[in-house]
């Protein structure tokens, strides 16, 4: 009788994920609400299972991969609860004919979401005003208070305008903003008139632009794509909102640009080396900070949770997967 496949779940997910799992195999969850395992820690419980259940947190390498590809069972297939795979060797899980998996068009709704209300909380200096009011500080209104910057009818630029970034055009338009975005690609006429968008090159963006959204995927010609150079394009009452991966900011740039008052502020979802934030960050007022939270609705987070399963159990099953993004490793 074939042994049935061993799956390890790498961190705490939601509880739906388990049943189709355990019809299946085996599996040994990380079920500690928190604890993100180490890369060594990951390099000595990965090997030996048919199926790896990884998140955004997980460091999927070259050496875990080798050494996953040389154990019994040998690892046929990685599953990413996430849109991005930049934490995954691809190239390296292809050549070793590893399956890789992602979550699209789950999280895009409440991640534009997320981008928008970044952009309101750092313009109204919404989180400013709270710590103050629990401080006990507020004693009454004062016509001066906490004023901060208009978002009706100001220019949104947005880097990137894939399905995220579209979807925060169009909540933008609710504001009456007026919308560019640059791309590699250029949007058919037809999309730019749907979301209410106007091409431009990226420096004529960050030259316009009140707010910019960055909207990217991370890839090694997307890092540092906002540093130095372009913050000194920027107004000086520009707000940057990055929802997108930490790297494609440069954090000491930023930190540079904010301490002396080349931009307005900053609202942070991600972070270069996530978890750990630039410490003059942690001091400043006119940044909003999130803890990787644009996609954490209940229903979304449980929706890319059971996605990334159901790949496993396509694979299991002979099937192919519906999220693969290697599918040459199947033939």
């Amino acid at each position: 009788m074939e042994a049935r496949p061993r799956i390890l779940v790498t961190q705490k997910v939601p509880d739906p994920v388990y049943p189709p799992l355990t019809e299946i195999g085996i599996v040994d969850a990380n079920e500690e609400e928190g604890l993100i395992w180490s890369p060594e820690t990951l390099l000595q419980r990965a090997p030996g299972h048919d199926y790896l259940f990884s998140l955004v947190t997980n460091t999927i390498d070259a050496r875990l991969l080798e050494a996953c590809a040389a154990s019994t069972p040998r690892l046929k297939l990685v599953a990413n609860m996430a849109v991005g795979f930049n934490n995954i060797d691809l190239a390296t899980a292809t050549r070793l004919g590893i399956a890789v998996t992602n979550t699209p068009g789950i999280l895009s709704e409440t991640s534009a979401d997320l981008a928008f209300g970044l952009l309101l909380a750092t313009a109204r200096r919404i989180s400013e005003a709270e710590r103050y009011l629990r401080a006990g500080q507020f004693t009454g209104w004062q016509p001066m208070l906490f004023c901060g910057a208009e978002v009706h009818h100001a220019t949104l630029g947005l880097i990137g305008a894939g399905r995220i970034g579209k979807l925060v055009a169009r909540r933008a338009s609710g504001f009456d903003m007026h919308v560019l975005y640059y791309s590699r690609h250029r949007l058919p006429p037809e999309e730019e008139s749907t979301y209410h968008l106007t091409y431009r090159p990226m420096d004529e963006i960050l030259q316009q632009a009140d707010f910019i959204s960055i909207h990217t995927p991370y890839a090694p010609e997307t890092h540092h794509l906002i540093g130095t150079r372009e913050f000194s394009l920027m107004k000086p009452n520009a707000i940057l909102i990055n929802t997108a991966r930490g790297p494609v900011v440069d954090e000491k740039a930023l930190v540079h640009a904010l301490q002396h008052n080349l931009i307005a502020g900053a609202g942070l979802d991600v972070f270069e080396n996530e978890p750990q934030i630039e410490k003059p960050l942690l001091a400043m007022e006119n940044i909003v900070l999130l803890p990787h939270i644009a996609s954490a609705s209940l229903q979304t987070r449980t929706l890319m949770a059971t996605t990334a399963s159901a790949n496993i159990v396509a694979h299991a099953h002979g099937q192919v997967p519906p999220n693969i993004l290697n599918p040459e490793v199947l033939t």
